[in-house]
């Protein structure tokens, strides 16, 4: 079984909602980014999502979209984030999940990636880019290297492509709480909950939450109806201010506390 599904069973039989924070790989540097993953890790996080900066990051706000610019201007890139990876692997079993857009991939050769990926200890992928539809050549790869591929959805999914994306997907399906950008706040939960109930009706697969979700109060309300609570820009936000590991430690522990 993989640490995905390992972890999304666990969670299930303690009746708990994953929590699962998103850093930019390489803000401030690689090494610092080792430290804060591990701060994540010891203050409860349940998986890992590791941003791969990228030049043209479209989903992204000002603060994600800051944090790739710092982070490739002090020469981030895979080889690096899959090094930092497998020295994490070593201390921790906790699932870490890449999360970016297909160029970098498709420029380090996608079959080679996957393969490299795994051996890193990498368990999933998500391409933020990358529709179900046009993941046809992509998949077998991912699947023969043993790389959950995981899907994207959006308020404006419909049933067909909700049904597409869990035949295709692994690991979890990520559903977008809004439309736009990450960083904005979450205004409320009533139409979330009901396209999250619609999509888990159609699919086995564990649902995410994610975007707008910036406080622990936030989390604690998604962690009802959701299989886990993504949080990224208010994590990502502290740690461009200079925030110490075990601050984060501590601030990762409010958000799971309050999702308890």
């Amino acid at each position: 079984m993989s640490r995905l599904k390992q972890k999304f069973a666990d969670l299930k039989a303690q009746g708990e909602t994953g929590l699962v924070p998103f850093i930019t790989a390489g803000d401030p540097s690689l090494n610092k980014t080792k430290a804060y993953v591990k701060a994540l890790v010891d203050g409860g996080a349940d998986v890992i999502e590791l941003g791969m900066p990228f030049s043209d990051p479209m989903a992204d706000g000002p603060v994600i979209q800051e944090a790739d610019e710092r982070s490739l201007a002090k020469g981030t890139d895979l080889n690096g984030i899959l090094k930092i990876v497998s020295e994490l692997r070593k201390t921790t079993e906790v699932p870490i999940v890449l999360m970016g857009y297909y160029n970098p991939i498709f420029a380090y050769g996608v079959e080679r990636f996957a393969r490299d990926a795994v051996k890193a200890g990498v368990d999933g992928c998500l391409i933020a880019d990358l529709p179900v539809e046009e993941s046809s050549e992509i998949k077998p790869l991912f699947k023969q290297a043993g790389l959950d591929l995981i899907f994207l959805l959006a308020p404006t999914s419909h049933n067909g492509r909700i049904k597409a994306a869990a035949k295709v997907g692994q690991g979890y399906l990520y559903y977008v709480s809004m439309t736009g950008i990450t960083g904005a706040q979450l205004s409320g939960t009533k139409w979330v909950e009901k396209k999250v109930k619609a999509i888990k009706a159609l699919t086995d697969l564990p649902v995410a939450v994610g975007f707008g979700i910036a406080t622990p109060d936030a989390a604690a309300r998604v962690s009802q109806f959701a299989d886990a609570v993504v949080v990224g820009s208010a994590f990502v936000k502290q740690i461009a201010q200079g925030i110490t590991p075990a601050a984060l430690e501590n601030m990762t522990r409010k958000f799971k506390r309050a999702m308890k």
